[in-house]
């Protein structure tokens, strides 16, 4: 089986080396996006593909693993699904703040304790946008450090600095059974 990286490179000479990649990763680039915006998550997960393979001779993997490259792809995708939409919200209420999303809401469903949920989710959204989404590639997705820098676009040390202090963040915020819950979590 070609590692990621060599698969990438070669699909610029043989377009049918980019399948594997497909195969390979679909799965939790679509749980990434189902996380983030449920009812759009299958055309995402089709303009990430789309986006990866236009643009798959820009992947450097002197900056990280591909997988982490293809987070980037999909961060970049669902942030310009948001601001479509924001728009369109703005241009249908006229006059009326748009109001995007929640992106929390499956937080609620993966949590041992409910009654942390609502703490947590405050926390989160008090969290910088960079640390929060560090912190959710990293437990959500399954990401190292490093790959979740690569789809952030920061350096490794950057994102290893920031990610201990979202989780201290997180912690010290809660008090009881809920920073048991989230040190068994995030720790």
């Amino acid at each position: 089986m070609d590692p990621d990286e060599d698969l990438l490179a070669r699909s610029a000479r043989e377009p049918t080396a980019f399948e594997p990649l497909v195969a390979r990763h679909s799965a939790a680039l679509h749980g990434y996006l189902v996380r983030r915006a449920p009812a759009a998550a299958d055309d995402l997960l089709s303009e990430v593909w789309l986006q990866a393979y236009a643009h798959r001779a820009t992947f450097d993997a002197t900056r990280g693993s591909a997988r982490g490259w293809l987070f980037g792809v999909a961060r970049n995708v669902l942030s310009r699904h948001r601001q479509t939409t924001a728009r369109a919200a703005a241009r249908t209420q006229r006059g009326t703040d748009a109001e995007t999303a929640d992106p929390w809401q499956a937080v609620d469903q993966r949590l041992d304790a409910a009654s942390v949920a609502p703490e947590l989710r405050r926390r989160l959204a008090e969290l910088p946008s960079t640390e929060r989404e560090l912190l959710l590639l990293v437990a959500w997705e399954q990401l190292t450090p490093a790959e979740a820098a690569a789809a952030v676009g920061i350096p490794a040390g950057t994102a290893r600095s920031r990610l201990h202090r979202a989780r201290a963040r997180l912690r010290d915020g809660l008090a009881g059974p809920a920073r048991t819950t989230l040190t068994g979590d995030f720790a």
